[in-house]
């Protein structure tokens, strides 16, 4: 049986009631753009793909460093030095050859967010600072895109998913961006590498969700504690 045939990939996925074949042909015509393809952005990629997600959008600015890998495993030793967006969409065409991969190797700002963002139906937001997660978000409100959300710091992560159907977003929960200065990082406070991994794959899961009308994370924020498995759904 070919490789492209949907009936071998994606078998097991349609035996889900809540899937069928119908939603799986959702998911094939999909178009979802990934705001960073680093921690977060990773495993989103990867599993969004490996569901069958018609046409994925990258937008990174970065290239792979040694620090990355333990994370960011899509990348390996060789690919050190290179830029992000071109390694991801060369190892995801060899996989899943049967995907639309549009890159954007370039920093998302205010002259061109709303130009990338427009094209997509979803945007999933694995950035890593706090200009461009509202950057993003208020280009989403403006263009009326639903906005899937996560962050990730030593053992905790949190997912939302913004702006569905009027929904709330990103401002509602935290009105303004915090003092750069006072917000911790990767790079100075570190994570652990299995965290991005877990808090993506959600986020992938939402996205997939969302694609197939089910009930997301909306106007709900989930906080996990991956070191003693305390979870808290707040509403807001």
């Amino acid at each position: 049986m070919s490789s492209n045939n949907p009936l071998a990939l994606f078998s097991r996925q349609m035996m889900v009631d809540e899937i069928g074949f119908a939603g799986q042909q959702k998911i094939n015509t999909a178009n979802v753009l990934v705001i960073g393809a680093g921690g977060l952005g990773c495993p989103v990629i990867q599993y969004i793909a490996a569901c069958g997600v018609g046409t994925i959008g990258i937008i990174d600015f970065d290239k792979i460093e040694l620090h990355n890998l333990h994370r960011q495993i899509l990348y390996g030793v060789a690919d050190v030095g290179k830029q992000k967006v071109n390694v991801a969409k060369q190892k995801l065409n060899q996989n899943y050859p049967h995907i639309n991969i549009i890159t954007f190797n370039e920093v998302l700002t205010e002259q061109n967010a709303q130009a990338i963002i427009s094209q997509f139906e979803i945007v999933v937001d694995g950035c890593d600072n706090f200009y461009t997660r509202y950057l993003v978000n208020d280009t989403c409100v403006r263009l009326n895109k639903p906005l899937i959300y996560g962050s990730i710091l030593h053992f905790e992560g949190q997912v939302a998913v913004f702006n569905v159907n009027g929904s709330k977003n990103l401002r509602h929960l935290f009105a303004e961006p915090p003092n750069p200065e006072e917000v911790p990082n990767c790079d100075e406070n570190g994570v652990l590498g299995a965290l991005p991994a877990t808090i993506g794959s959600i986020m992938a899961l939402e996205t997939l969700k969302l694609i197939l009308q089910l009930p997301t994370l909306t106007n709900q924020l989930l906080i996990i504690n991956t070191l003693n498995w305390e979870l808290k759904k707040l509403k807001y």
